[in-house]
């Protein structure tokens, strides 16, 4: 299955991961090194790594120098565009489904209006 590119999709595929949204959550409460966002999971600094530029490459985490550490925050545009553009099809969706009710219901009115 080919790798999708659009920006929308490889912030849901970055979301996808557990351990990447958790270390989103660790940012929400501000910067992180990349040893703290590695800490609460058993996994190796290369791996550690590899999830943070998965992230990058989403633009949901920023890495920079500062002094000897390598410090992580995060990104808010990306999620706020992934999140409206799920708002948007929840609002299409929602109504879709409103209008299949509305014709579901149409042969159970027709019924009882037939049974009078």
């Amino acid at each position: 299955m080919p790798t999708a590119t659009d920006e929308l999709s490889i912030v849901f595929h970055a979301l996808a991961d557990p351990t990447r949204r958790g270390m989103l959550e660790r940012l929400s409460r501000g910067d992180a090194t990349v040893g703290e966002l590695g800490a609460p999971f058993a996994m190796s600094g290369p791996a550690v790594s590899q999830h943070l530029r998965v992230l990058e490459k989403a633009k949901l985490v920023e890495r920079r120098t500062r002094a000897q550490w390598r410090v992580c925050s995060l990104s808010q545009e990306p999620l706020d565009e992934a999140a409206a553009w799920v708002e948007r099809n929840r609002r299409e969706w929602h109504g879709r489904f409103d209008q299949l009710d509305a014709v579901l219901a149409e042969p159970e009115a027709e019924a009882e209006e037939s049974g009078r």
